[in-house]
């Protein structure tokens, strides 16, 4: 996106910005003048009484206004407050106090000899400085007003751009882990492929068929966060009837869901469940892998019998349980839960259910 620098403003848009300008310092001189003379106002002799004052008080509410934006936009650049807090309080109390005393100075000045209340030859130093502890008072409401609506806009600046650095972090980590699952995954099935080649023809063909089916499930979702529960079991039963050509009788498996309530869970969490099973077991004709997905209620159990290799295969990267707890993380879900027995490796995944 390109930004125009220095593009001059339409009439409507400088209005915009002046006409409340002048409708606030309009304000703020009727309730000063309001505040010293509230009769003065029931009259026109009274009227023409104050306009001098109104017009000094207008005058200079709007000199403190524009000067305390001025000012304001100046620290935001120089001395932010979110790296130099201290630092910004003191300047701006420092730098717009000493602003509005010499403006309410000069102000009071020129008010004065305006109205013929000073001579030149003849000024009253003492009484310009006790006159000016008024305005000096008003600038201090301002400068509170200016300092608190400097703090919060900058406050809800930092909030959002962390918010949002933080959106990009999570994405971009959640982006990555699931990166991981493609050549993880294209890996460990060409490895089997190439085995199965030499063994039998058939088995091969069949094998390619399924692995294509799976590796088009596997690009569908790689951009979504979450997908159904019953994309992820058909996709889990697309993969273990893969691993059957490769294991046939040596690996078995159930699954069961219960219908009713829509839920989703990470893409491709199942295949990495399974992955980890085939991978770190023993399946044998004498002791077959058993593998047993289930749905109960708002979890999804996915256990196997545990009968682990004496040697992990040399293609296991480490990316499987760590991905899965990681991922969930991401997505600010409740973790999974990892229990080892004797006999049986179980993982309870937590379904998440999207409100409407």
């Amino acid at each position: 996106m390109q930004i125009e620098l220095n593009k001059p403003e339409t009439h409507r848009e400088l209005f915009t910005r002046v006409g409340p300008f002048i409708w606030i310092n309009l304000l703020i001189a009727f309730v000063l003048m309001a505040s010293t003379c509230p009769s003065c106002f029931l009259s026109l002799e009274g009227l023409k009484q104050i306009f001098p004052d109104f017009a000094f008080s207008f005058c200079i509410s709007s000199a403190l206004s524009y000067g305390g934006t001025v000012i304001i936009r100046w620290l935001d650049r120089k001395i932010p407050w979110v790296v130099y807090p201290f630092g910004r309080l003191f300047a701006t109390v420092g730098i717009y106090m000493a602003y509005s005393f010499l403006v309410s100075f000069v102000f009071v000045f020129v008010f004065a000899w305006l109205t013929g209340q000073l001579a030149i030859q003849n000024i009253p130093w003492g009484e310009i400085f006790r006159l000016t502890a008024f305005p000096m008072q008003v600038a201090l409401i301002i400068m509170a007003i200016f300092t608190t609506w400097s703090w919060l806009g900058e406050w809800r600046k930092s909030a959002v751009e962390a918010e949002r650095l933080k959106a990009e972090r999570f994405a971009s980590q959640y982006q990555s882990l699931k990166d991981q699952l493609n050549p993880h995954f294209l890996f460990n099935s060409l490895n089997v492929l190439t085995n199965l080649v030499y063994e039998d023809a058939d088995r091969s063909a069949a094998f390619i068929q399924k692995l294509s089916k799976i590796y088009r499930y596997v690009l569908e979702v790689q951009q979504e966060e979450l997908v159904s529960l019953e994309k992820e079991l058909d996709f889990a039963k697309n993969f273990l009837d893969l691993q059957k050509i490769r294991f046939e009788v040596n690996l078995q498996f159930r699954m069961e869901e219960e219908k009713g309530q829509q839920f989703y869970l990470p893409p491709l969490s199942l295949q990495l469940l399974l992955e980890n099973a085939i991978k770190h077991n023993v399946a044998s004709k004498e002791n077959p892998l058993f593998i047993d997905i289930r749905q109960k209620g708002n979890e999804l159990w996915v256990s196997n019998t545990l009968q682990l290799k004496n040697q992990v295969e040399e293609s296991s990267t480490g990316i499987g349980l760590e991905n899965i707890l990681k991922r969930y993380k991401l997505l600010n879900a409740k973790a999974p839960t990892i229990k080892k027995g004797e006999s049986e490796f179980l993982v309870i995944l937590p379904l998440i259910k999207i409100e409407q």
